[in-house]
């Protein structure tokens, strides 16, 4: 016979990353990032902001393990979240039903959390763009969840397909959110500074009329390419 777990299980105690990092990535485009990371780090296409005016996020990761239909972990996380922290939880992509809603953003944003984002449903979309907190969920539905645990806050998850740590660098934009690990965010950011130059110089060759990559144009002059007509 399993042993009954306990309703929540809680790490209180974990490193955030610094300050300066989250306000580095924090000027960058959630593309932008993801490029300095090789490609990947973008949670799940599905997972987008309840109001695309209020999208724009960065902050440190504090993760929520919850079951489906249930933000028992969620209503306690609310109050180990610290000024600055995201609210990114597990919700297994359930999405019969919401976990979190307007009086949900309410509390978080009185508490200084940067941003929700849920892997799973929200609901009380007017109440949350009336709240003025970034909230990225799969969708809307008005159906309600139970606050009846297990859960656990603090401890790794997968959230939207991406493994999270409690403390990593946590951005949202329009496009969807991006997690940059705290333990490679110095090494991700120096990259992100040579990606966003190289954007900056080619842009500037756009603008000015630039109609191709050079490399394009050389590739179908090699031998690479096979022209038949």
């Amino acid at each position: 016979m399993l042993k009954e777990p306990p309703l929540l299980t809680v790490r209180r105690a974990f490193e955030r990353a610094p300050k300066d990092l989250v306000a580095t990535f924090a000027k960058a485009q959630t593309g932008q990032i993801v490029d300095a990371m090789l490609g990947r780090g973008a949670l799940d296409h599905t997972i987008k902001p309840i109001d695309p005016e209020k999208a724009h996020f960065a902050g440190t990761a504090l993760t929520v393990e919850t079951g489906p239909s249930d933000n028992l972990a969620i209503i306690a996380a609310l109050v180990l979240a610290q000024p600055g922290d995201v609210i990114i939880t597990a919700s297994d992509g359930f999405t019969a039903t919401a976990v979190v809603g307007d009086n949900v953003s309410w509390m978080a944003k009185n508490k200084g959390v940067a941003g929700i984002v849920i892997d799973g449903m929200a609901r009380d979309r007017d109440g949350i763009v009336g709240v003025g907190l970034p909230v990225f969920a799969r969708g809307i539905t008005s159906n309600s969840c139970v606050k009846s645990g297990p859960g656990r806050i603090g401890l790794p998850i997968v959230s939207g397909g991406v493994a999270v740590q409690a403390g990593d660098i946590v951005v949202g934009d329009r496009d969807g959110v991006v997690v940059v690990p705290r333990l490679e965010a110095a090494a991700i950011a120096a990259r992100l500074a040579e990606v966003l130059k190289a954007e900056a110089e080619t842009q500037a060759k756009i603008a000015g009329g630039m109609t191709h990559p050079a490399w394009a144009a050389e590739l179908l002059a090699s031998d690479k390419v096979e022209i038949i007509d």
